[in-house]
């Protein structure tokens, strides 16, 4: 298969222990606008088109044992310590992860009332020296 990818991310699921301490972090702290409810195990956001579904464990899922999810964000400092002044726990802050020919990548971490990894990045355009 060459070409154009034909697949396309549309919905990310993260397991969580509580949904509705999860909604109040994806929503109100990160920002993500809420979509609706299935019940009370489940709840749906919208992240820039990308669905993501927080559900309590299905099988042998466990709370904050996800893949990790990264959000492209404008000016990461300000989103990160906002993140964190609203309730997240700061992993990481952020920092260059590598400087690409026409810009500079940085990444921040956060976690979520589970434990679950949240990545936050930028693509700053040439500079290294400060994100933002």
């Amino acid at each position: 298969m060459h070409g154009t990818p034909s697949i396309t991310l549309r919905q990310v699921a993260v397991t969580v222990s509580d949904v509705d301490t999860a909604l109040g972090f994806y929503r109100d702290v990160l920002g993500l606008t809420f979509l609706f409810r299935a019940g009370p195990g489940l709840a749906f956001l919208d992240a820039a088109g990308v669905r993501v579904m927080l559900s309590t464990p299905q099988g042998a899922d466990e709370p904050g044992r996800n893949s990790v999810l990264y959000f492209g964000v404008r000016d990461i400092v300000a989103t990160f310590e906002a993140c964190v002044t609203r309730g997240a726990t700061a992993e990481r802050a952020p920092a260059l992860a590598a400087q690409m020919p026409d810009h500079a990548l940085w990444i921040g971490f956060l976690r979520d009332p589970d434990g679950n990894l949240v990545g936050l990045m930028e693509e700053v355009g040439g500079e290294a020296s400060d994100a933002g």
